[in-house]
């Protein structure tokens, strides 16, 4: 039996009494689930009529079932027992959280970066077989990373056609290519947008055949699709899409907090569905992963989301709880006291860290969870008077990556200055003035940050299993500055965040950090190669990041060790 829960204080709270009375009022909730696409005004029609089968999904899912079974022990008769996932986006983000939540090992591949790629194909091929997923069929990451996994198969004398699996949507390239190359194709439903396929084929083919019990997944969703396709003020999507985009004025970062919930890795699931599905038209609402417990400053522009286990009833302290110690009798951030009582703390201005009275507190299973998200989101976006559907900024770094993949050979682009084993380059401005240094650079960029509604992105296009501890200086410059940091890794943020940094408020500065690979990898049957793309990509992104006007910091690490160790000194103690 699932169950969801979500309540809220402070001006969440306001929120939710001010608009779910009109949501319900609009019938917004029953339109939704009966695919009215006239939800999100004229504009949206379009795109909506044709990305609403996501609400259906935990009943026209199900004929997948019994697919997916008859596959894995399939696989298993062959030997195979790791399955690797290549996807981005939404393809990747749904899977590791379904996996992570269940126990169960799956590797995603949603890299670019040689040294990542060549340690996937590399590894206990004869156990291994690849889904491949591509909503669109021409995602060029895949289909690079395909041509990876079948040449590597083929030298190694395995059928590659036995051991690569490909989901995309009926009549893509990669549908009509893979099925006249004889690799098995499972088709996903074709009115369901990359972000909201979490119970599509997009994830539960992967993660059925890594070992988890996708069938229970869509009970869980299925037994509370009904209470979320009721106009009823207790609705809990309802609630929490309003908590979410109604507050006045506006809350647009939403700091999401793991306070015990049983769903792990869900924050960066969630990030990717909220960043691209609102971040559009100068608006939206900036999703911040946070790292660790509730984070020690908050801020007048922020909800604060604890993600708590199913069932905890321990939202609301005993009365007679000393709140203002831990449990060595130190004495705890106001802000951590803040996050567990029933309203705002009593901060004083002095302080100088903004408040903390906007708390959301969100309850239930996974697959319950992953249609609330999504439902809410929907609802956000119809009260910010957005397109929740359409990525539009998304394609632009895609060309821009291709362009410069088109001028692989030419000359780069001459550094600002080399400090060690870091080439520093600047984009979006003259705002570097006359640092010649790491430090001085960093300190020039964060100088720019708008105080009141500003943030920070760190786009780290390295190894994010290797350099996995980078994602620690977000918090670091959050606590430094303040305001709010989001980190991503390169190139999976691009289908993720890479739309509200593009199309979101103006109101970012970005750290982007890439590396000289310790050895490059050729693309099989195309003239570029791994590390020609990954550096395209970054660039592109940069290059349209500063066209939108947003400043850029380029690192780049010319020798990855001493670079990196450079790189996390300057962001650890900024100015220093």
């Amino acid at each position: 039996m699932s169950s969801l829960e979500v309540t809220a204080r402070g001006a969440a709270a306001d929120a939710i009494s001010t608009h779910v009375p009109q949501l319900v009022k609009d019938e917004v909730a029953s339109k939704l689930f009966a695919q009215d696409a006239t939800l999100w005004g004229k504009a949206a029609e379009e795109e909506a009529g044709k990305r609403l089968s996501w609400v259906g999904l935990p009943r026209s899912s199900r004929p997948l079932l019994g697919e997916i079974a008859a596959l894995r022990e399939e696989l298993r008769g062959d030997g195979v027992s790791r399955i690797v996932l290549c996807g981005m986006g939404g393809s990747s983000l749904a899977p590791e959280v379904i996996c992570a939540t269940a126990g169960v090992d799956i590797v995603v591949l949603d890299s670019s970066a040689p040294d990542v790629v060549r340690r996937a194909v590399s590894t206990d091929l004869k156990k291994t077989a690849v889904v491949v997923s591509s909503k669109s069929g021409s995602t060029v990451e895949t289909d690079s990373q395909r041509r990876a996994f079948e040449q590597a198969f083929t030298d190694a004398g395995i059928d590659a056609t036995r051991r690569i699996i490909i989901v995309t949507d009926p009549g893509s390239p990669l549908d009509g290519e893979a099925r006249t190359a004889g690799f098995r194709v499972i088709n996903a439903d074709p009115d369901v947008g990359g972000r909201y396929s979490a119970l599509t084929a997009f994830g539960l083919v992967p993660s059925g055949l890594a070992g988890v019990d996708v069938g229970a997944l869509l009970d869980d969703a299925e037994a509370v699709a009904d209470l979320l396709a009721a106009d009823d003020e207790g609705n809990p999507a309802l609630r929490l899409g309003a908590a979410m985009a109604g507050t006045k004025p506006l809350r647009d970062k939403l700091v999401l907090v793991d306070a015990g919930t049983e769903n792990v890795g869900f924050g960066a699931w969630a990030e990717q569905l909220i960043a691209e599905s609102t971040g559009k038209d100068g608006k939206g609402i900036l999703p911040v992963v946070a790292d660790g417990e509730a984070p020690k400053h908050t801020y007048a522009d922020a909800n604060l989301v604890r993600l708590v286990a199913a069932g905890d009833d321990d939202d609301e302290p005993d009365d007679d709880t000393d709140l203002t110690t831990d449990a060595e009798g130190a004495p705890r951030h106001p802000d951590s006291i803040a996050a567990e009582q029933p309203g705002p703390a009593d901060i004083s201005p002095e302080e100088n860290i903004g408040d903390s009275g906007s708390v959301i507190t969100v309850a239930g299973t996974l697959g319950a969870q992953l249609l609330l998200w999504e439902v809410a989101t929907a609802v956000a976006g119809r009260l910010l008077g957005i397109n929740p559907f359409d990525q539009p900024d998304v394609e632009s770094a895609k060309n821009a990556a291709r362009g410069l993949l088109d001028q692989t050979g030419s000359a780069a682009e001459e550094p600002a200055f080399v400090d060690g084993s870091v080439e520093v380059r600047t984009l979006g401005g003259e705002w570097l003035g006359d640092e010649s240094t790491l430090p001085g650079a960093v300190s020039a960029l964060l100088s720019q940050i708008d105080e009141k509604a500003g943030y920070i992105a760190v786009m780290a296009y390295l190894d994010r299993e290797q350099d996995a501890d980078l994602e620690q200086v977000a918090r670091t410059l959050f606590d430094h500055t303040g305001r709010p940091v989001t980190f991503g890794w390169g190139p999976r943020f691009l289908h993720s965040t890479g739309q509200y940094h593009k199309g979101g408020p103006a109101n970012g500065v970005f750290i982007q950090i890439t590396a000289t690979p310790v050895e490059d990898l050729a693309v099989p049957g195309r003239e570029f190669t791994f590390g020609e793309f990954i550096d395209a990509q970054a660039g592109g992104d940069a290059q349209v990041l500063a066209e939108h006007g947003r400043p850029v910091l380029r690192l780049n690490l010319t020798q990855h060790g001493r670079g990196l160790s450079q790189v996390r000194s300057a962001l650890t103690t900024p100015g220093a």
